[in-house]
């Protein structure tokens, strides 16, 4: 970190002469770049010179600065090839970051190369079409319904809240962010990772070496560009790294975590969690630390989640600000209405938010039991309101403090380091509020409302589901069988297609969050297409060919042991099976891709998890096979 740099131009702080003057001052920054984000989380870069900004600088928030091919980034059915253009709007309502090449140093000055990067909006056809549009939007029509809605009525439990004294409706939200980093080149063995995790020897331990250095810089890095960090740590997955001979830390391979304050605009709190991740990836790089953001990226061993939390406030006339989740008496309720009706919403709408949150197969990878991933549609609030807990085997958890009713929001889990942050957010709100739209018009007391959200898979009730519970303050991995959680809660998707079904088996729930054109129903459908091409693709050219060269690597290594002799045997005619077309036999390989070319989805996506299942089997039984070969 440089002290002379400029990192970030708070939001609001400068007009137009200001931003241009600061600018003036700081020569080292040379380029601008107009950040749009896609449908698929996808963040746009240029390098315009930063003297076409001072030439014309109404340009860059008036959509003619930068036209772009749309048909180019994720936008599937929106922006196609024979209407591909994009215009890219500025954004001057949330902070600006300034981005340094630390490899490329000014000669004038003798500091690094700077590029002004201000988020942005993507038009199509006179149409906001990105997802940072979807937020603003989607954020804009719930505040304006949610005023009309307490203003209009009654609600029970909120006597404390006069509606006709709201000035203001603040959506409080904050991400988390873990990661893996490690020494590029070197490998560690996952039973060794799965040892270690298994014994708890990372979780909060004290850094060493290189990890360490790049975490405190990380973290100062994260305060110089205004996220005003909150604290870093070990996660639960990674190995002690070793000293080489000259003394440097070598085969580091450690999961962290980063954290930083919220905000009370999602926008700013997406924009911040786009650039925690280039810090923290510069940063470790920097420190020739390899970083990935992949939500499984070993197989058997923890995986990085993004934990998104989300609140609501009253910013009263008086200047006063209420939690509207919190209850009048923090120690006799858990909630207050407003807060049942918000989690209630999530819920029962969740399978249609589901691939807009885990949209990739390596997503699905992380949602397994057992690795305090969430796999049930299902919320915990504690066994009594004066005894705050925290179940980690729900899907979203309250999160609450006894003596800080400010405090109290919901954490979502399922979220990972590449869910589009953007268009979860918007859906949890479009959520939110068709719960809280059930809420303020049912008249209902709130111990009405806490037995609905507390109810039995056989009850039935007004607004959730019968044949589902959504409650649970049990260990849902253990004290559920599989059938029983399934019976409860649903079955958990496995497979991306599966997923998608979940938007399609249930388009009254999808017309329940298009709240208006807020977050209009085809470019939902645009996402969920772009979701379903990018299975296709990876499923083909990406897992299959890595499972292929995992077999061809499983090699005969065994002398005369008739037990040796016949371990691999049964290892090859697995290999066989997955992997070899024979004239009698067609590989469940090539079935797969011949699934995908007929478009027969189902198809594919049920051979995919056998896949799955027969390739954790066969390097399993390998493993064996080797261990016994002296």
């Amino acid at each position: 970190m440089v002290n002379d740099l400029l990192y970030y131009i708070p939001a609001g702080q400068y007009g137009k002469e200001g931003v241009l003057a600061v600018l003036e001052q700081h020569p080292e920054i040379k380029f601008v770049s107009l950040v749009g984000v896609d449908l698929a989380g996808n963040d746009t870069d240029e390098k315009i010179p930063i003297a076409m900004f001072f030439d014309d600088y109404e340009s860059f928030f008036e959509g003619r600065a930068v036209q772009t091919d749309g048909s180019s980034v994720v936008l599937t059915g929106i922006a196609t090839l024979n209407n591909a253009r994009v215009d890219i709007w500025g954004d001057p309502s949330v902070n600006w970051f300034i981005d340094y090449n630390y490899e490329n140093i000014d000669p004038a000055t003798g500091l690094p190369t700077g590029t002004l990067r201000i988020p942005a909006f993507l038009m199509h056809n006179e149409r906001y079409v990105d997802s940072r549009s979807i937020l603003k939007e989607t954020l804009d029509f719930v505040k304006a319904e949610l005023m009309t809605l307490l203003k209009k009525n009654k609600v029970k439990g909120m006597e404390h809240v006069n509606a006709d004294d709201i000035a203001d409706l603040i959506f409080t939200t904050a991400t988390e962010l873990e990661f893996w980093v490690k020494t590029p080149s070197k490998v560690v063995s996952t039973k060794e990772l799965s040892t270690s995790q298994k014994l708890q020897e990372q979780y909060w331990q004290r850094t060493h070496g290189t990890v360490r250095t790049a975490m405190e810089q990380a973290v100062e890095m994260l305060d110089a560009y205004g996220l005003k960090a909150e604290m870093g740590h070990k996660e639960v997955g990674g190995v002690k790294g070793k000293i080489d001979d000259e003394g440097h830390m070598d085969h580091v391979l450690e999961q962290l975590e980063i954290d930083w304050k919220y905000t009370g605009n999602p926008l700013q709190t997406a924009d911040n969690e786009l650039q925690a991740r280039i810090i923290v990836r510069e940063v470790f790089r920097e420190n020739g630390l390899d970083v990935t953001f992949q939500a499984k990226p070993i197989i058997g061993v923890a995986g990085s989640g993004e934990h998104t939390h989300f609140g609501l406030m009253a910013k009263m006339k008086n200047g006063k600000m209420v939690n509207l989740f919190s209850p009048e008496d923090m120690k006799k309720a858990f909630l207050s209405p407003l807060g049942i009706g918000a989690i209630m919403g999530l819920l029962k709408n969740y399978e249609v938010i589901n691939p807009f949150i885990t949209s990739t197969t390596d997503s699905l990878n992380r949602l397994k039991p057992g690795f305090e991933a969430p796999i049930c549609i299902v919320t915990s609030l504690g066994n009594q309101p004066d005894e705050p807990s925290r179940n980690r085997t729900i899907l979203c958890g309250l999160i609450r403090d006894i003596g800080n009713p400010m405090a109290t929001r919901f954490e979502l889990r399922s979220p990972n380091p590449y869910t589009n942050t953007y268009t979860a957010i918007a859906l949890i709100y479009s959520a939110v509020l068709d719960g809280l739209r059930y809420v303020i018009t049912s008249g209902k007391t709130p111990e009405e409302l806490l037995a609905e959200l507390s109810k039995n898979p056989e009850d039935t009730a007004d607004y959730l589901e019968t044949g589902r519970a959504y409650r649970s303050e049990k260990n849902v991995f253990e004290d559920y069988t599989e059938e029983e959680r399934n019976s409860r809660y649903g079955v958990p998707p496995a497979t991306v297609w599966e997923n998608i079904l979940g938007f399609k088996n249930n388009p009254a729930k999808v017309e329940a969050l298009v709240n208006g054109g807020a977050f209009a129903k085809d470019l939902m459908e645009s996402f969920i297409a772009g979701i379903l091409n990018r299975w296709k693709l990876e499923l083909i050219n990406r897992l299959i060919p890595a499972n292929i060269n995992t077999i061809r690597a499983m090699k005969p290594i065994h002398g005369d042991d008739g037990l040796d002799i016949s371990r691999w045997d049964a290892i090859n005619e697995m290999r066989y099976y997955l992997a070899k077309d024979t004239g009698s036999n067609t590989s469940l390989f090539t079935r797969i891709g011949q699934a995908i070319t007929a478009g027969d989805y189902d198809t594919a996506s049920k051979l995919q998890m056998e896949m799955n299942e027969k390739m954790l089997d066969l390097e399993a039984k390998y493993a064996e096979y080797t261990r016994n070969v002296l």
